[in-house]
């Protein structure tokens, strides 16, 4: 006899309470499978490409795993070293540039920076605020990353885990269609594709734009001669992610750092001003539409909220789990509204007489 609404809701309720007391409990136990498991699902579709070209499953995902390999050795080599240094000549001269502006708003503004000023005062809070936890910042920061994303997940953990997840991945897929229920096993697979195309047109999609922005904010603001260029590009691919808002901070740190270090060369500071707009020029009109594309169906807003309320509830691996769990969570909302608007619920007696 098949279950009743009411009772599937309680065992997937179960279900649901068991995933996030796991994720509470185990916490960074966890993290090396997570990333480990991000990696092969990202990996997986360049995988069954070099299968349908010839090469056997395990030599598809040797070949994945060497060129990975590579590109974390010349990341950890050469572009991590050079980011951890900037960061850190940033935070240190962050007294200084603050420094500078209030000296900027005294000789320019003196009305709103007179004694009894309120910006004066909140200017100069800010001011022994930085200067006294800068660099506290800066190495929590790289102390905190260290100790969650340490070496030896990097180095052993993380690889091996993606290695195996990414050499059985479909084997994996068949097995859990395998352990549908019968009566629902249809319903649960367009559920199941639906997320995976909300989590392949948004992950695998806004990664790529993620890198391809990054670099492309990182090399031209260096080439353009600005300070900290590689690092505010860096935070600038970081986030854009989330629409406009990697460009608007990235934009106005780096403005910011020109005035300050370009004073009065109006063309130089246009010239950074510029890198940003061609790079939302190439976000909104190229580069997203071809890798993510306009059916995703995760709102920024919706996408803010679940980062942070997974990262305060559950830490880092909460953020890690934030997207995916939006993406399925986002799904199941629709498809309850679709099952919603076709019940009699919503038709009334109206509605089934006319059909």
């Amino acid at each position: 006899m098949a279950l009743t609404v009411r009772q599937q809701a309680r065992y997937w309720g179960i279900a649901a309470a068991i995933f996030l007391a796991l994720l509470w409990g185990l916490g960074n136990v966890i993290l090396p499978f997570l990333v480990g498991g991000a990696l092969a699902y990202f990996l997986d579709p360049i995988a069954d490409r070099l299968e349908r070209m010839g090469l056997s499953r395990a030599a598809a995902t040797a070949a994945i795993s060497a060129l990975a390999l590579l590109i974390f050795v010349l990341l950890a080599l050469l572009i991590v070293p050079m980011l951890v240094r900037q960061l850190i000549q940033l935070v240190n001269a962050a007294p200084t540039i603050f420094g500078e502006l209030q000296g900027f708003l005294t000789a320019n503004f003196p009305s709103i920076m007179d004694q009894e000023s309120v910006v004066r005062e909140t200017l100069v809070s800010i001011g022994k605020t930085i200067q006294a936890r800068g660099g506290e910042l800066a190495s929590g920061l790289l102390s905190s990353a260290l100790s969650v994303i340490n070496a030896v997940v990097f180095i052993v953990v993380v690889p091996v885990v993606a290695f195996y997840l990414l050499l059985d991945w479909d084997k994996m897929v068949g097995k859990i269609d395998a352990l549908l229920p019968r009566d629902h096993a249809e319903t649960v697979r367009t559920i199941a594709r639906d997320i995976d195309r909300v989590l392949a047109g948004f992950v695998r999609g806004q990664v790529s734009v993620c890198l391809i922005l990054g670099t492309f904010y990182s090399v031209t603001l260096m080439l353009a001669g600005l300070d900290f260029g590689l690092i505010v590009g860096a935070i600038a691919g970081l986030i854009t992610f989330i629409p406009y808002v990697g460009a608007l901070i990235g934009g106005a740190l780096a403005i910011g750092l020109a005035f300050f270090q370009f004073w009065g060369e109006w063309f130089q500071i246009a010239v950074i001003a510029g890198i940003f707009a061609v790079g939302q020029f190439l976000e909104g009109n190229i580069v997203t539409p071809k890798l993510v594309g306009n059916s995703v169906g995760l709102h920024p807003v919706w996408l803010l909220f679940a980062l942070s309320a997974f990262g305060t509830l559950f830490g880092f691996v909460g953020m890690l789990v934030a997207v995916p769990v939006a993406a399925a969570l986002g799904v199941l909302a629709r498809f309850a509204i679709s099952q919603y608007l076709g019940s009699r619920l919503y038709q009334g007696l109206s509605g089934s007489d006319e059909s």
